[in-house]
């Protein structure tokens, strides 16, 4: 029987990769120790290298990918593949994505074309899935709802509010002249939904400037990752997700009934209902199911893929009403499978038009329904990976 080498960390969808692997004829030997840095830990590295010398794997598995491990499957002489869940994977950008060893799979395919520029091998596009089944099963068992109003909605979202968010823990240390430039850049990306722009505004002159008052360290000799990325993504990224997830529920809150699931302070939604977070096995799945317009609202880190959130959604039964992503012109046909928004205005337009129209947002969530069944379960994702294993040996 094949048999790989699994190391297990805090993913979403880490339940259904390993019950898809398992049911494609492969035994599992998973490690679990947490790691106390992803580029040297000595006591990880030897524990992985005896694991390793204590069996015959096809290969090393991660749900995102760990420069160590990258380094000790080149070591020992074993191929090592990592499927990315979060973007941007910041911690690829480290010598180690050299490695021969190394099968990259990416759900964000700008991360792979980056990542081809710098001239690494074997990255791979492979978007995220669902796991019908599962969610089937969930679904059809009546015993697991606990209060059937909890899970019902005019319209839901399920998500973090970003309280916690870089920007604002060092906004008053900044220079009064970067405090309204970024605000502008923040105020600019929310108006136009331009994808990227806050990347884009922060020319060299800026990076400067921000050197001085904010504390970027490098995780490690062996990073590329850089003040621009960093600022970006952890910084700018987040903050400007927030504010695009708060004004919009506050104006679907003015005219509807909003639920919302999440584990953020929620004081300034006043008219929104905080249900509190709900566990992404037992109850998500209820949510989707039981609203009648999902909320998605992708945080710009993910610049042109398409978050599991919306795989979610469509795999519970659900109506996805979602910001545009470049990647969903792939797969799905706007009206047809789901529904995308332009703005602010047009969500809310859109809102109002599929909530008196029942029989057609039935239609597009059905429809959806089964082309995730059809095409983008973990089944067709795990076996075009193992196809591509298969074929650059």
């Amino acid at each position: 029987m094949a048999k790989i080498l699994v190391y297990r960390w805090k993913a979403y969808n880490y339940i259904d990769v390993m019950s898809t692997f398992a049911k494609l004829g492969y035994e599992i030997d998973e490690i679990s120790q947490p790691l106390m840095n992803y580029d040297v830990d000595e006591e990880f590295g030897e524990m992985l290298r005896d694991k390793i010398r204590s069996a015959v794997y096809d290969f090393v598995f991660s749900i995102n990918y760990f420069g160590i491990i990258s380094d000790i499957c080149q070591e020992q002489g074993i191929l090592y593949v990592a499927w990315s869940c979060d973007s941007p994977m910041i911690s690829m950008h480290h010598e180690s994505v050299y490695n021969s060893c190394n099968r990259f799979f990416v759900f964000d395919r700008s991360n792979c074309l980056e990542f081809e520029t710098y001239g690494v091998e074997n990255v791979y596009y492979l978007p995220l899935a669902v796991n019908m089944d599962r969610i089937n099963t969930l679904l059809s068992n009546t015993d697991e709802v606990n209060s059937a109003s909890f899970y019902e909605n005019d319209i839901s979202f399920v998500g973090s509010l970003y309280e916690r968010n870089n920007y604002d823990e060092i906004y008053e240390n900044l220079p009064e002249y970067l405090r309204g430039y970024f605000d502008g850049v923040i105020e600019a990306a929310l108006q136009t939904g331009e994808n990227g722009l806050h990347e884009r505004m922060l020319t060299p002159d800026v990076l400067n400037e921000l050197e001085g008052c904010f504390d970027f360290v490098q995780s490690s000799q062996r990073s590329f990752s850089n003040l621009e990325l960093v600022f970006a993504n952890n910084t700018l990224g987040f903050k400007i997700a927030r504010e695009e997830r708060i004004r919009n529920l506050i104006e679907i809150s003015k005219r509807y009934k909003v639920g919302l699931y999440t584990g953020s302070d929620t004081d300034e939604l006043i008219r929104v209902e905080n249900r509190g977070p709900v566990d992404y096995w037992k109850e998500m799945p209820w949510v989707f199911a039981n609203s009648k317009i999902n909320l998605n609202m992708t945080i710009p880190n993910i610049k042109t893929g398409i978050p599991l959130r919306v795989w979610d959604i469509m795999g519970a039964g659900g109506f996805v009403l979602t910001n545009y992503q470049l990647e969903l012109d792939m797969y799905f046909e706007d009206g047809k499978d789901l529904v995308t928004y332009s703005d602010n205005h047009d969500m809310l337009e859109k809102i109002k038009f599929y909530l008196e129209n029942d029989s057609l947002r039935n239609e597009i969530a059905a429809r959806g329904a089964d082309k995730v069944r059809k095409y983008h379960t973990y089944d067709e994702r795990i076996k075009y990976m193992l196809q591509i294993l298969k074929e650059c040996k």
